[in-house]
This record gives C-alpha cells, sequence and structure tokens, in this order.
C-alpha cells in the first residue's frame, strides 16, 4: 500500500514539473469560467489592507504541487504575487510559502494558528487534500481537520481561502477525490470562507483543451504555463472575492 501511495504523489507531483500538454502548442490564454473565480464569503481583511494603501502579505501552505522545483519562481505563489503586484499598482504584495509535503489535514491544523500568529499574514491559502485522498483517511477526520485549521486561522487574525486538489485524469482510477472535496466544500460554507475550486478549474482545461492533463510528455516549460494560469487566476479569485475595484487605486496616489 506504501508503495502505491507513492507511486500516486510521484504522478501527481509529475503535474508540477511535466508537461500538461504538447510542446508544440500554441500560448494559453488561461480562459476560467467567471462562476470559478469570485466568491459570496467575503476576504474582508483583504479588502482593508488595499483599502489602507497595505501591504498585503499572503501566506501560501501547500504541499509540493505549489512548487517547481529549480523554478521556484515560476510556481503558482510567486506567480500570484506577480499578477496581484501588476493589477494592485501602489500597493505592496508579499507571497510566501510554507511547504508541508506528504503531510494530511490532520497533521497540519493543529500547527496553523502559531504559523499565522508568527508570520501575520493578511490571507493565508491553505492548500490540501491530495495526501488525505491517496491516504483514504476518514470522512469524518479529514472535515474535522479542515475545520480545526481554519477555525485557528480565524482566531489568529487572518482570511482563509481553502484550496482544493488538482484534477488529473491519470489518477482517476487509483484516487477517488469526490468526498474530499466536498467536506472542502462544506467546511468552507460553515466558516463562511471561499473555495478556490482548483480541482474544477484544471478540470475545465482539460475538457476544453486548454491543456491535455492526461499527457505523459515531460516539460519544465509547460509546466511553469500552467502554474502561469493558475497564479493568474488565483489573482482574479482574490481580487474579486475581496471586492476590489484595481481602477480606483491608480487615482489615490
Amino acid at each position: 500500500m506504501r508503495a502505491g501511495w507513492t507511486s500516486v504523489l510521484l504522478l501527481l507531483a509529475g503535474l508540477t514539473a511535466s508537461a500538461f500538454a504538447r510542446a508544440d502548442d500554441p500560448p494559453r490564454s488561461c480562459d476560467v469560467p467567471a462562476y470559478l473565480l469570485t466568491s459570496d464569503r467575503p476576504l474582508t481583511r483583504v479588502a482593508s489592507a488595499v483599502k489602507a494603501g497595505g501591504p498585503l502579505d499572503i501566506l501560501v501552505v501547500g504541499s509540493r504541487s505549489s512548487t517547481i522545483p529549480g523554478a521556484e519562481g515560476d510556481a503558482y505563489p510567486a506567480r500570484l504575487q506577480a499578477a496581484l503586484r501588476e493589477k494592485l499598482p501602489g500597493i505592496t504584495v508579499n507571497v510566501s510559502v510554507e511547504l508541508e509535503p506528504r503531510k494530511t489535514a490532520e497533521d497540519i491544523a493543529p500547527g496553523l494558528g502559531k504559523l499565522a500568529l508568527a508570520k501575520k499574514p493578511t490571507l493565508v491559502v491553505w492548500q490540501t487534500g491530495t495526501v488525505d485522498a491517496i491516504r483514504s483517511v476518514d470522512d469524518d477526520t479529514f472535515h474535522d481537520a479542515i475545520d480545526h485549521g481554519v477555525t485557528a486561522l480565524q482566531n489568529a487574525g487572518t482570511d482563509v481561502v481553502l484550496m482544493n486538489m488538482q484534477y488529473s485524469p491519470r489518477t482517476e482510477t487509483m484516487v477517488s477525490p469526490t468526498s474530499y472535496i466536498d467536506n472542502m466544500r462544506v467546511v468552507a460554507q460553515q466558516h463562511d470562507v471561499p473555495l478556490f475550486d482548483r480541482f474544477a478549474i484544471m478540470n475545465h482545461w482539460n475538457e476544453s483543451g486548454e491543456f491535455d492533463l492526461f499527457s505523459p510528455v515531460r516539460g519544465a516549460d509547460l509546466a511553469k504555463r500552467v502554474h502561469n494560469c493558475l497564479g493568474r487566476a488565483l489573482s482574479t479569485f482574490v481580487i474579486d472575492t475581496a471586492h476590489i475595484n484595481p481602477a480606483e487605486l491608480g487615482t489615490r496616489r
């Protein structure tokens, strides 16, 4: 069983360090349906920080799929930072990453409150669910871990965005993500926090032909392209969910 988990982890991690499309594919548009890029659950602290002129400090708590080994500046957290700096003129934006590889939500949740108090971010993006799905963690255990983690982050005074797992047609026969995705959605509703549906966004890209997520072809340049699209999508999600109008920022200076 441990060997099976390792195989799936390596396959999912390969989505970040391998090709998502053929090398001769044209540049991608990163199109995402509008309903996947906003939420009716507000990011009040993000809105207040931007209104005050910054800084906007974001902490991504994630796994190996938050990185591109050897090219961290091209991974989605760095692309998120670049996109927000471009879209929010005059606002200092800093995105940092706390990697928790091969850990379940239950492993991570107890330390989230202390982490937020130490780093004092405006927003924490908690990316989780993959390891839990691979290990078939009990649904109630997973739900309670997400619930405790979000509670700790909110008590520490930060906005929270939950981000679910990657979509991979190559792992569908080995991993069933549905209950974990559903539990994250339930906890997000219970705590009135937004959920960035990475799974649905990547599924859309695969079905629309934006990226071929089934392709086994390897290539760092293509991984960078996908991460760039994720960073751009997440920047739009943060801005729209916080109800920020970037056009108004330039008029204040």
